[in-house]
């Protein structure tokens, strides 16, 4: 799950990194700033790991107001 400001939101992170960036000789146009959460479900088919992440998503994870989020669901992975 991605979650980003909506446009037109103030994003001071992404514009004091863009400042610092600047102040190191790089030429940055522009910086916003986003969370990337990557959650495991147990044995969750994909129509319920997109409805549980949904959920996530509007509980807590996003701020629908100022936020938007994105959700991918992939395929099991390899355990570690």
């Amino acid at each position: 799950m991605r979650v980003r400001l909506k446009r037109g939101v103030a994003d001071p992170e992404g514009e004091n990194t863009k400042k610092a960036l600047n102040l190191l000789g790089f030429n940055v146009r522009s910086v916003r700033t986003e969370k990337v959460f990557l959650v495991s479900l147990n044995g969750a088919s994909e129509e319920d790991a997109l409805r549980e992440a949904e959920e996530m998503c509007k509980k807590l994870l996003a701020n629908p107001v100022i936020q938007e989020y994105e959700i991918k669901i992939r395929g099991q992975q390899a355990r570690e």
